[in-house]
């Protein structure tokens, strides 16, 4: 978020306008916090409040991690209280199961299937474990212990051990949208894996490695034959689907509509991830959690400073270089929905030059990385 890149600019610069950002995004979260302890996909300070929580797109997961985050530098009572409500909240709407909705509360519709589709239980996992970091309550590591449970028996049976986007009530990979049918997702998989990594890594628990191997094979035996890999997998036959609206099967990505085409991933680039996956699998594998996690937080010597310093210095160079002169990155020609109100998207697009919170995000992240290098090596 906004306010998580301002809070870092904060802890490396100790500068105080920096902290009043983060301070004055957090108070808008408090503000716009509704009685159940969430957020939804907007807030609107000037309307009554929704009581709808939504997991989608690491909206609710990532504002509780900024908070939580904020909540370890000031003192700050509503600040403290807000927190406290967001995690009873999650311990709340988390299923028996372990799972945590799309949407909560309950809704009797897809929104309250279990859902890994857009990171929403991974997400929920990441910020229970940065709950636990931070406050030490075993009841955050028993949530996280439950969750990992979820990944065991949501796994699918050999030969096609992968993950589904949602599963209904009765543990089944189920239908959301018209366009995202019952089936089984590789980029879900291999979400999934990495969450299995990150709670070994926690837990120490070898468990949830064991589910790694099988999965890893099923993505590889998924892919198409122009390099890609289907969002979607046909349970059964292994088989690449495409849903168009209205629920129509159609045979390629080709024959999709222009809103299906243009408007939702069908088909997806995963190798580079896949490989840094394996990788990290490997040699986590190799080296046991806490010889990894040993390795991983160990300084760097001052030739590797000196290193990495030279290695970002042109991306740094050209993030300082591509600021306006009121200090903005302008994003050239950025293509986004068209929205009419009150109308569905008909699958066009507006081109506009643009500020965007996600180009703010990444360019003053990797200024911060570069200066707390810079501050490493001169200390």
């Amino acid at each position: 978020t906004v306010g998580t890149s301002f809070l870092r600019a904060y802890k490396i610069t100790k500068n105080q306008k920096y902290l009043k950002a983060a301070k004055d995004a957090a108070r808008s979260l408090i503000i716009g916090q509704n009685d159940l302890g969430g957020w939804n996909h907007q807030v609107h300070f000037n309307k009554p409040k929704d009581n709808i929580v939504s997991f989608d797109d690491n909206q609710t997961q990532s504002a509780i991690q900024f908070l939580m985050a904020l909540d370890q530098v000031i003192e700050y009572d509503l600040l403290s209280v807000a927190v406290e409500k967001a995690l009873v909240m999650m311990l709340t709407a988390q299923f028996d199961n372990g799972a945590w909705p799309h949407r909560y509360p309950k809704e009797g519709n897809t929104n309250d299937f279990a859902t890994y589709n857009d990171g929403g239980i991974n997400d929920c996992i990441e910020l229970m474990i940065d709950a636990h970091k931070y406050y030490g309550k075993e009841i955050y590591l028993k949530s996280i212990q439950n969750a990992g449970w979820f990944l065991f028996i949501s796994q699918q049976a050999p030969p096609q051990t992968g993950w589904a986007q949602q599963y209904n009530a009765y543990l089944q990979p189920a239908w959301a949208r018209d366009f995202e049918p019952a089936s089984l997702s590789p980029m879900v998989t291999l979400n999934n894996i990495i969450t299995l990594i990150d709670l070994y890594l926690y837990t120490e628990k070898t468990k949830h490695l064991k589910l790694i191997p099988d999965a890893l094979r099923w993505i590889k035996d998924t892919r198409l034959p122009n390099g890609k890999w289907p969002r979607f997998v046909e349970i059964g036959t292994n088989k690449p689907l495409y849903y168009d609206n209205g629920r129509i099967r159609v045979n390629s990505f080709e024959e999709l509509s222009l809103d299906r085409r243009t408007g939702y991933a069908y088909e997806i680039e995963l190798e580079s991830k896949l490989e840094a996956v394996i990788a990290k699998f490997k040699k986590v594998q190799k080296m046991g959690a806490k010889k990894f996690l040993e390795e991983k937080n160990s300084p760097l010597t001052n030739t590797e400073l000196v290193s990495e310093l030279e290695s970002i210095k042109p991306q740094i160079m050209k993030i300082i270089k591509s600021q306006d002169t009121e200090g903005r990155w302008i994003t050239k020609n950025d293509r986004y929905r068209k929205e009419i109100l009150r109308t569905k998207w008909n699958g066009e697009y507006i081109i506009k030059d643009r500020v965007k919170s996600s180009t703010f995000n990444i360019n003053v992240n990797m200024l911060c990385y570069y200066l707390e290098l810079q501050n490493k090596l001169e200390n």
